[in-house]
């Protein structure tokens, strides 16, 4: 049988000639020749490139872009100096505005061409504050030899690190507490783990830190082995570590053999093994791997606007609570809250922080969501849903749908599986729905929808 010939009007190492004119949802440039679709990474809307054709499917290609012709009006001059190189941001270069218009469009997309839900014309977007230095959390990876590591995160779409002494997104603290291990792990030559043999110590980095009470918690992401008395004599050098704010320093130990940074041992090498996080006078005990909001003051925003959307005498369920940021929150407002999280560190935090802040009014289940909702109490009212990207299972969906709360609140970091969830979520009709720019200068958003029980 003779080969279907695609129509592809374009072969790899052609050079065109093209204006990008939109964006996708990963942030990539849409150009389009003779009915083609080519997407240009770097490429914002109102660009007009030269561009090389580097990979063909039948549906879309890819472009190289050798050259900016013409500059879209809305492209910036981005701080960072490896923005070009490092994979982390993806939107230094264009303007904060037009950054929350993209994402409000990305999610009107999402829902009118997955879920078939047809949007208010203007969805609101509450902006950040804080659009640099605001991340408190940093897991950077190491490549190289001890005398000379490179750390930093993944060069966009490689597995090469971008190497850079700061991170604009970054609290500053947590630059700062970075260079000081690279110039340890420099001084006493750690061997840096190799993926390819096996073979090496120093895997990863992972620094929390919170700007409210000043400490910062380290972790060191190891293969297997101890690390040299000498090296670990400077690492707890008191005088250095005050400056930081360090209260705790983690071995996590990763044997397998995974580009995943955090593995599930830690051993304390000095201190604490949580530090505190503090919003509004609420303060979080935090372990090294635990779930909390990257953005302190929009997650703020997030958990004010959840609380609005409850009442003091409904009880709530918040699925997949992390270390009980949503939960504990709503429990200060007199909220009865039952958290449920499967990452028993997370569950500890969250109990932890419910004593130390005199919540009597949540409680935490050990477990998935899917174990306990067959059991739980079907006088629920609220049931809090905010899963990880690949958004809820089919189980926990026929969960919802059997045990019938009246109000669904559903927090999503990704568009197209909060839009599948919603078109499932057959007996719900949303109320609101409100966006909250929790990444700034990066193409991901977070959302916020309320669904209410249809009344027939």
């Amino acid at each position: 049988m003779a080969k279907l010939k695609l129509n592809i009007p374009v072969k790899r190492g052609d050079r065109l000639e093209l204006d990008v004119e939109t964006m996708a949802s990963s942030g990539d440039g849409i150009c389009r020749h003779e009915g083609y679709t080519l997407f240009a990474p770097g490429g914002l809307t109102g660009d007009r490139i030269l561009g090389k054709v580097i990979k063909l499917t039948p549906r879309f290609g890819v472009l190289d872009i050798l050259k900016r012709i013409n500059s879209s009006q809305d492209r910036i001059e981005p701080p960072c100096p490896v923005f070009h190189k490092c994979g982390g941001c993806k939107f230094q270069d264009l303007s904060y505005e037009k950054q929350l218009e993209f994402k409000v469009r990305v999610v009107q997309d999402s829902l009118q061409r997955i879920a078939h839900i047809e949007t208010p014309e203007k969805i609101e977007i509450i902006p950040a504050d804080n659009q640099y230095q605001y991340r408190n959390k940093g897991s950077f990876a190491i490549q190289g030899k001890g005398g000379k590591p490179n750390i930093g995160f993944y060069a966009e779409g490689t597995h090469d690190i971008a190497d850079s002494s700061t991170c604009d997104i970054l609290l500053p603290k947590i630059n700062e507490t970075k260079e000081w291990l690279r110039r340890l792990v420099t001084k006493h030559d750690i061997s840096i783990y190799n993926e390819l043999h096996g073979r090496g110590l120093l895997r990863g980095l992972v620094i929390r830190h919170s700007s409210a009470t000043g400490e910062t918690l380290v972790g060191l992401v190891t293969h297997k082995n101890r690390f040299p008395r000498s090296f670990l004599s400077d690492l707890t050098n008191k005088d250095k570590l005050k400056k930081l704010g360090v209260v705790g320093i983690i071995q996590n130990v990763n044997t397998q053999n995974t580009n995943v940074i955090m593995g599930p041992v830690n051993r304390i090498l000095w201190g604490r093994e949580r530090y505190i996080e503090s919003l509004s006078g609420l303060t979080f005990h935090l372990s090294l791997g635990s779930f909390f909001q990257v953005h302190s003051s929009q997650a703020e925003k997030l958990y004010t606007l959840i609380s609005e959307w409850t009442e003091t005498d409904q009880p709530i369920i918040d699925a997949y609570s992390g270390s009980g940021g949503i939960s504990l929150w709503l429990a200060k407002q007199g909220r009865t809250v039952t958290g449920i999280e499967k990452f028993a560190p997370a569950m500890e935090d969250a109990r932890l922080s419910a004593e130390r802040n005199g919540l009597s009014n949540c409680r935490f289940l050990t477990g998935t969501i899917e174990e306990h909702i067959g059991v739980l109490d079907k006088s629920i009212h609220t049931f809090i849903v905010d899963p990880p990207r690949k958004g809820c299972s089919e189980e926990l969906i026929k969960g919802l749908q059997t045990s019938k709360p009246q109000q669904i609140i559903y927090v999503s970091c990704n568009p197209s599986t909060l839009a599948r969830d919603l078109e499932r979520l057959e007996d719900y009709q949303i109320q609101n729905i409100r966006l909250i720019d929790m990444f700034p200068q990066t193409q991901h958003v977070e959302i916020a929808v309320r669904l209410a029980r249809n009344s027939s």
